[in-house]
Order: structure tokens, then sequence, then C-alpha cells
């Protein structure tokens, strides 16, 4: 696969320069570990792909103290299409994108919202321990007629 057709199937998702959030297709696949995202953010989103008799070996992760300042999340979808709706800190929209089975998205900053297009079954992964309603402020989107889907790789 070459490089620029791998590239195409990351998309960083940005507001005035901050990065909103990191979508993989399903479609990536590049052998080794790649990371996709800066060694600054409290999530880590990695890909890997070994080949079979591939080693990895033993270990446990040493304790380290980190600083957690805002909830970031990962979905995959497992199966079936979501749209995301991404808002500015201001919740002003400012664009969606869909995801499908085998896609994954770690949600970084900024608002979102998600309109479930077909059945979805999807895992969730966030920094605990989630603290329930206390954990988000909900506010009323305000979506327009006309959606922005920006992307040829995640358009519906």
């Amino acid at each position: 696969m070459s490089l620029k057709k791998v590239s195409s199937m990351i998309e960083s998702i940005q507001s005035s320069g901050r990065l909103l959030a990191v979508i993989v297709s399903n479609r990536y696949d590049k052998p080794g570990i790649t990371f996709f995202t800066p060694n600054e953010l409290s999530q880590q989103l990695a890909f890997m792909h070994h080949p079979a008799g591939k080693m990895i070996g033993a270990h446990v992760h040493t304790p380290a103290a980190r600083e957690v300042l805002l909830t970031q999340e990962t979905l995959f979808i497992k199966r079936g299409k979501l749209r995301v709706d991404f808002f500015d800190d201001q919740q002003n929209y400012l664009e969606s994108r869909v995801l499908q089975t085998g896609d994954v998205i770690l949600l970084v900053q900024g608002g979102h919202g998600f309109e479930v297009l077909e059945e979805l079954e999807m895992f969730e992964v966030k920094q605990g321990p989630y603290r329930g309603e206390d954990d988000k402020t909900r506010f009323n989107a305000t979506l327009p007629t006309q959606l922005n889907f920006g992307s040829d790789l995640t358009r519906p």
C-alpha cells in the first residue's frame, strides 16, 4: 500500500489549530506499530499489525502519576453506522463524519454529538472512573439543514 493511500485513511479533525478528533478508517493496514496521537495526549491511539509468530515480550507497566484534565474517549465501531457531529467550545456546529463497521475515532476535545444511522454496536474506552452525568455538560445542538462532511474518508 502506498504511503499516500495509507495516510488518506487517517483523518485529524481540527478547529482553530486544536485537535478535536482522530479517525482511523477500517481500511487502514500498515505493518508494525503506528501511533496516531502526539505524546502529550492523555489517551494514546495506535494500530498494530504483526505477522504470526511475532513475539511481544512479557511486561508490566511501571506505575506513573498522570494528570488527566479532560476526558478523552475512543469509539470502536463493531457494527453499523454512526454520524459524529463536531462542535467548538462555544457549542457551534463545525462539521460531521460518518463512521462504519471497523472504524475507530479518538475524541480529544471540543463538543460532539451522535446519530445512529444503522443499528449500532460499539465499544467505548475512556479514562475512569466514570462519574455519570457529572462528566458532561449537555447542550442543545443546532445543526444546519445541510451538514458539512468535509472528507471523502467518512462521507455517508
